[in-house]
């Protein structure tokens, strides 16, 4: 084989390497200036909807006396299609629309209210709760609310960020809402737009969908075989190549 046809290949060989070295880095928050303050919102605590899971601690000086309440310690409990939790001795407690702490106090206010309890102490932990993360992100699939005040930043580091293909300036989250389901679209590149967003916070049974950009939606045919990324071009030039060398000698 002749020199020439050495130097194409190995052209051809550095072009591919480049290109596929060259992914773009993507920034967030580069519309910040520095030191200017960004306006937040209030932050949104979770809210008990029908068919949450919520585990139910409650202590007294006297353990004996809160025995009974705690006997589902291994369980949760399970808020109805009306809203409510039934409890040992103290019955039915609507606990939809309420926050975690709001939810605390209505258990106290009962156990005092019918002199069960002198000094209960209530603690109550999220059980089964979650949110979706779909489409071009690391990890995608369910994630566990553990805590308030999630925000949708914070969601995706939890799915270890969008892949290089994902379309960063309209997330979709879709968000049910009584019978309906609501969209919320938001860009990861406009900072006070994003923190003004009402999907900002996080909510139980939320779906965060990352839609791939137009460079990913290109690259694929329909059967899903990649013949249009710039390696499968690369190649097919090296192969030309070498057969209009082979014919040339």
């Amino acid at each position: 084989m002749s020199r020439n046809f050495f130097r194409i290949v190995l052209i051809a060989a550095a072009l591919s390497a480049l290109v596929s070295c060259s992914a773009a880095k993507v920034v967030y928050f580069q519309d910040t200036e520095d030191k200017v303050p960004i306006a937040l919102q209030e932050a949104e605590l979770i809210r008990f909807e029908p068919g949450d899971q919520l585990r139910i601690m409650i202590q007294s000086r006297d353990p004996e006396i809160v025995r009974i309440f705690n006997l589902l310690s291994d369980s949760a409990y399970s808020i109805d299609q009306q809203g409510n939790i039934d409890m040992p001795v103290i019955g039915q407690i609507r606990i939809a629309g309420l926050t975690r702490n709001q939810a605390i106090q209505e258990i106290k206010y009962k156990l005092l209210e019918l002199k069960l309890v002198k000094d209960p102490i209530v603690t109550i932990q999220y059980e089964g709760l979650g949110y979706y993360v779909l489409g071009e992100v690391s990890s995608r699939g369910r994630k566990d609310i553990l805590r308030d005040k999630i925000t949708i930043m914070e969601a995706i580091a939890e799915a270890n960020d969008l892949t290089i293909d994902g379309q960063r300036d309209n997330v979709l989250v879709l968000r049910t809402e009584g019978d309906v389901q609501i969209p919320y679209r938001v860009s990861l590149l406009d900072t006070k737009s994003l923190y003004a967003s009402p999907a900002y916070y996080i909510r139980q049974n939320d779906i965060i969908y990352v839609e791939p950009n137009n460079k990913r939606r290109t690259s694929t045919m329909i059967n899903g075989t990649q013949v249009f990324t710039p390696g499968f071009w690369m190649s097919t030039f090296t192969f030309v190549m070498s057969i209009v060398t082979l014919l040339s000698r």
